[in-house]
């Protein structure tokens, strides 16, 4: 039942007189009035309550208090983090992760009554509101972190690029009803049918967005297959070019990207190097740090991919074409909310020296080619590159034996490049001089003899070896610590005790093992071994060491009676059987 003023000032009345109603009288008073209005008790007291101005609840003298330390809640928000997913969803409760920190006694989560000493555990409610008094909560440190606003000099100063996948679209060209730009029907494309995204993997489009981050000019795209290397460099490549109709071009000083493997690739890294332009790749999960192009994205699906449905493209050259021709039209004719001008008039603001113009398509495409190789510090600290020998003494924390990526200086004619990285991850680039040899084949650089005896600069490596060699001998000095090695003093000041491991250890009792008497017996039992075979001229040779002479007759004999080899428990036999036959042969040539 709606309350209007009518009823109001009726409930109004039944409350003055259940307030007047003496002691066991007030329901009488409900009773008339629920049959009065036709509401049930339970409603006329509902509406009762409405219309009813209750007193301030007085504030508890501990409010705002909590008995939870705020090591436990540390704890306690540490067992909530760890559960959730990149989602933040959390799949551990507060009461579940207390449950399970109690168990483990990591935390108490109690409090003590003063005035009783009694202990109750806090309920979960009391530590969610000690979670949020220390700033410990979940839901607040899932809060984005502080972000500060980048600021770019001039126009080409930085630009930013991202690849995207178009989710909605793909090109087909099998059958004439499939031919042209696709939408992915939700019912055919999602992931409980794999094979479906598989056959059109190949198909799906992609696209480059390039921002100008002073002017926000856009340039867009579209490639076939996925983000790679090869694709993000033909993007670039064709987006420092000079267009027909389109001012935004030219080589950045700084491209900032995010960190996808293609983006990081030898392949585009050493474009980039030899264009000599600086790479920044934003930390993981930090897609802030590139929302310009990230917002250029959501423009060209908004601005531009909303109205293909209206107007199909047969292929990716006519997809590109009539992108390029919606960004010129985007760049020429929005204003920017930020420089308050259109993106082309504000990028026009560029200077002479700061518009770096792009060498020919193709010269760029060499530049791919050519990516750093890892070569290894010679003892004369020089690296042999291509044949040639190129002196890498000035390369800060050059140390022998140790490796260095080397590449082609095409700036310098002799001259190749070290490619470094500095304390911030940057990639440094340092030129390092051919070794000029004479026609005796010595470096003309080197000392020579009788005039010059001057060592090499010291490396890291010396510099520690020295420093380690003071220690090993208690020496606050290299010159004390070469006397103390001279002197054979023992190391460390004889204060290490090679056999305190063995003192510390532990000492460890064994218990014996019953065994079994080994029993005297007169009989032994054995299993024959089988007797061994031998060849015709193994029997041969020891019947010849036995004394038989081995005439052909019996040679012809031996293998008539043993085809198969001769036992060799039956040699003694076969040589008496020889013997005999032997003997025979003579007696029975001697008869007359």
């Amino acid at each position: 039942m709606s309350l209007n003023p009518v009823i109001v000032t009726r409930l109004v009345q039944v409350r003055q007189a259940a307030q007047a109603a003496p002691h066991g009288g007030k329901t009488a008073v409900y009773a008339a009035a629920c049959a009065e209005l036709g509401m049930s008790a339970a409603t006329l007291h509902r509406q009762l309550g409405k219309i009813t101005m209750k007193p301030e609840r007085k504030k508890r003298s501990d409010a705002g208090d909590v008995s939870l330390s705020r090591t436990e809640a540390i704890a306690i928000s540490a067992a909530l983090m760890v559960s959730h997913r990149k989602t933040n969803k959390r799949l551990m409760s507060i009461g579940q992760a207390v449950d399970v920190m109690r168990a483990n006694g990591e935390v108490r989560a109690q409090r003590t009554d003063p005035a009783t000493g009694e202990i109750t555990p806090l309920s979960d409610s009391a530590i969610a509101r000690a979670l949020r008094h220390y700033s410990l909560h979940p839901d607040q440190l899932n809060r984005p972190t502080p972000a500060v606003e980048l600021k770019s000099l001039h126009p080409n100063h930085v630009w930013q690029i991202d690849a995207s996948l178009c989710v909605l679209y793909y090109l087909n060209a099998r059958t004439q009803a499939e031919s042209g730009l696709q939408v992915m029907d939700r019912d055919k494309f999602y992931k409980n049918k794999p094979a479906n995204l598989k056959r059109i993997e190949a198909d799906r489009v992609w696209s480059y967005e390039v921002t100008c981050h002073y002017s926000s000019a856009i340039y867009v795209q579209y490639v076939m297959g996925a983000e790679s290397g090869a694709n993000l460099s033909e993007c670039f490549i064709s987006a420092t070019q000079k267009r027909e109709g389109d001012p935004f071009h030219g080589v950045p000083f700084i491209l900032m990207m995010d960190m996808g493997s293609a983006n990081t690739s030898g392949l585009f890294r050493n474009l980039a190097r030899r264009l000599q332009v600086k790479t920044i790749a934003h930390a993981p999960g930090n897609a802030r740090a590139t929302g310009q192009v990230e917002k250029a994205r959501d423009l060209i699906e908004r601005g531009f991919e909303s109205g293909l449905r209206l107007r199909p493209v047969r292929d990716l050259a006519e997809l590109n074409a009539q992108a390029q021709r919606w960004a010129r039209w985007f760049n020429a004719t929005k204003v920017h909310s930020r420089h308050g001008k259109t993106r082309y008039d504000a990028w026009l603001t560029i200077a002479a020296e700061q518009l770096r113009v792009a060498p020919p398509i193709e010269v760029c495409q060499a530049l791919l080619t050519e990516a750093p190789e890892t070569r290894k510090v010679s003892d004369q600290l020089t690296v042999s590159y291509k044949g040639r020998e190129f002196d890498v003494r000035n390369v800060p924390g050059v140390m022998v034996g140790e490796k260095l990526h080397i590449t082609l200086n095409p700036w310098v004619p002799d001259a190749a490049m070290v490619v470094d990285t500095d304390a911030d991850g940057n990639e440094v680039l340092h030129s390092v001089p051919v070794v000029v040899r004479n026609e005796a084949g010595f470096r003309e650089d080197a000392n020579v003899i009788g005039e010059d005896w001057a060592r090499p600069a010291d490396t890291q490596l010396e510099a520690n070896r020295r420093e380690v060699e003071r220690f090993a001998m208690d020496a606050s000095t290299d010159a004390e610590a070469e006397a103390k090695r001279r002197a054979k003093a023992t190391p460390f000041g004889g204060r290490i005790d090679p056999g305190k491991v063995i003192d510390q250890a532990p000492e460890r009792t064994f218990m014996p093992r019953r065994g079994t008497d080994l029993a005297p017996t007169t009989t032994t039992s054995s299993t024959a071994l089988p007797a061994r075979v031998l060849t015709q001229f193994e029997a041969a040779a020891d019947l010849r060491r036995k004394g038989l002479e081995m005439t052909r007759e019996m040679v012809i004999s031996l293998r008539t009676w043993y085809p198969d080899g001769v036992p060799e428990t039956e040699l003694n036999d076969l040589q008496a059987r020889l013997t005999v036959r032997t003997s025979l042969r003579v007696v029975a040539g001697g008869a007359p």
